[in-house]
Formats: structure tokens, sequence, C-alpha cells
């Protein structure tokens, strides 16, 4: 059965593009045509339309957008626009739109943004976590991968990781992955991409859980602008119910920013000497700059043993500020599973690693 499809837009040129692409996708009937909402609005009725795509381009039309869910309220309406904005789609959503598409589309995008119409509207509401460490070997691409494996099974929902450790990100070797496209060519070509197409940039590793994998090469990193990792998280925030970021090590405008956009920022250190807790001390007056610091950064300690709730009390007693999690020290079981190509929570699930995961996975999905 074929999507009786209504296409709104003010240009003639895009709509005989438009409307060639419709009618030669299988599964769309493009039952009626019109340049602007206005008139959509009092004579489409009789089409009884299942699908508008509307013009966003013309303000009047997006104005209109209201009207016409509430006289077409089981009717999916999808925004078109020749560029994609976090706003704008912010806008649609909150107005009653499902989804969001750049044009000209193809029979392609136009079915996958479809498909994905009920994902897009809960994505509206998505949570971001950024993971940073201020120096390296903080254990932090081993929790975010098992934690993005643990909340996708857990929740059901659509979960992203995004490898922003942009030198020497690893995300790629703990998936077993050799990905045909990295956040490199993301954010190269976020300016062109909505939504769909920026999806295609990750590797989906099971239906709930994708991976947009780290650089190829160290010297590739410095074409990651500020402005291209912006772009990337608020799409990213469009597509998917959770983004996790793994940021690279120490501080730079980046991993600065992107710790910023984010809805929680989980910082991390390794218990290894002693001057862990100073490091972090030093990061968190970074973050105090923030008005709602104490809300949004989550201190992370791993390879803590013993791994107690007293011992979590006394690095929260050193570090001044609440400890929101300590991870066991299980590094043998944790590089034992990635030799095999598993996650541990996935070989192991009554680890004590494993398990302190599926709490982190658990409490997430529990403030969201």
């Amino acid at each position: 059965m074929a999507y009786r499809t209504v296409l709104i837009e003010e240009n003639q040129v895009m709509l005989e593009r438009l409307s060639s692409v419709i009618k030669n996708t299988p599964g769309f009937d493009l039952s009626a045509r019109y340049r602007n909402a206005g008139d959509a609005l009092g004579q489409m009725q009789a089409f009884k339309p299942e699908l508008i795509l509307l013009d966003i381009d013309n303000e009047r039309n997006g104005a209109l957008l209201p009207d016409l869910k509430k006289s077409y309220p089981h009717t999916a309406i999808v925004g078109m626009s020749r560029k994609w904005d976090s706003e704008a789609q912010s806008r649609l959503m909150r107005s009653g739109a499902g989804g969001f598409m750049i044009k000209p589309f193809t029979g392609e995008e136009l079915r996958e943004t479809i498909q994905n119409l009920g994902n897009s509207a809960a994505a509206h509401h998505s949570e971001v976590v950024a993971f940073f460490s201020p120096k390296g070997k903080s254990g932090k691409t081993t929790l975010i991968s098992n934690l993005g494996a643990a909340l996708a099974r857990k929740t059901g929902e659509s979960v992203a990781i995004i490898d922003g450790d942009l030198q020497f990100g690893d995300m790629s070797v703990f998936f077993n992955l050799t990905p045909q496209s990295t956040i490199v060519e993301a954010v190269r070509d976020i300016s062109f991409l909505s939504p769909v197409t920026l999806k295609s940039y990750f590797v989906s590793v099971n239906d709930h859980l994708s991976i947009l994998c780290g650089a190829a090469k160290p010297d590739l990193a410095e074409t990651v602008t500020i402005e291209g990792m912006t772009s990337l998280i608020k799409m990213a925030r469009s597509i998917f119910r959770y983004v996790l970021l793994d940021l690279s090590s120490g501080f730079s405008d980046v991993s600065c920013t992107a710790c910023e956009l984010s809805d929680k920022t989980v910082l991390m250190a390794m218990v290894n000497g002693g001057y862990e807790v100073e490091h972090m001390k030093r990061a968190l007056e970074i973050f105090r700059s923030w008005d709602d610091y104490k809300e949004r950064v989550c201190p992370v300690f791993t390879r803590v043993s013993p791994c107690t709730e007293e011992e979590k009390a006394v690095f929260s007693k050193a570090l001044g500020f609440p400890v929101a999690h300590i991870l066991p020290n299980e590094y043998l079981a944790v590089s034992s599973a990635a030799d095999n190509g598993r996650l541990l929570i996935d070989q192991d699930p009554n680890n004590p690693f494993s398990l302190a995961v599926e709490s982190m996975a658990e409490e997430i999905e529990r403030e969201r």
C-alpha cells in the first residue's frame, strides 16, 4: 500500500523535481501538490493524505504547521528545507512535525525518513553525554563501549557512540569495525547533510547501537573544527535517543565545546599513584564556570580497589565534590574480552565491572 502524499513547495522548479522523485519511489503516491500551505489546508481534505511534505523555507508555510496538524492529526508531516538547522528542526517538532529533510532528496532518503519518523520525534528529547579525561589512560573508551552496548540493550532505544578522540580514537577496535567513513568525513560534509544522510556515516553494530568511528590517521584530527563538531553533535541529537561522546584527553577548544553542548560530562581518571585526585580537582576548576556544573559534571574513577561505597566516600571527600561512580579493577577480564573481539558485559555479565556498567546504564535511563 502506497503513502498518499501531498507535496507543498513554493519553488516551481523544485516542485517538479520533488514530484518526480515521489512518483518514482515505490510505496508513495503523489495525491496532490500545492505552492503554499494555505491552499493545501482548504483543498486537500478529499485526498485523505497520510504524508505531507511541507516547504518550510517559506515562513508562511511554517506558521501554518500547527493548523495542518490540527486539521490532519493522524497525518505524518515532514518539513523540507535547503539546509538543515537544529533550531528549525526543534521548532518543527514542537509544532507537530515528525521529521525533517533536506531538499532535493532521493527516493531512498524519502523512504528512510518515513521509516525513522517515530525515532526522530523521540530523539527530540535526546540525552548527550560527554566523556572527558584531563589526562590519558583513564579507561574512557572501555567504559563507553560497554556502557553504550548496555544502554542500547536495556532501553531498546537508539544509541550512538561518536569517537571524538581525534588523534588516537580506537572505538573501531573495541567493536571490530572497518568503517567506510569516520568523524573526519562527517564533519567535512556536515553542512551538506541532513539527519537521514548523516546516519549513513555511522556503522550499525545492531538494531539499537551505531558507531561513528574516529580518524584513520592522527594528522587528520586538525580537520575537525569547532563549528563542524557543534553541527555534528546537534544533528546526532536529532537522530538518536542517547549520544555518547568519547573526547580527546586534555583541554582543547573542540573538547570544551563538546562538553558545553552535552547534557552531562563524565569526568574520568584512573587510579594509579595518587595524583589523579589532583588532576580531577584542576579539571573541576575549569567546569566551575558553568552555572549548573554541580548537576552536569559527574566524576568517575576507574580501577578502584577495593571498589566499595566506603572507598567512593573517601574519593568524594578528597575531591571535595561528589563522585558519581567508581569502577573496579578488572583489567585482565576486560583485556581478555577485547582479545576475543567481545565486550566484557557480553562475555561475562556477572563480572563486577559489567555490573557497575549496568548500574550506570540504569541511572542514565532513570534520570532521563
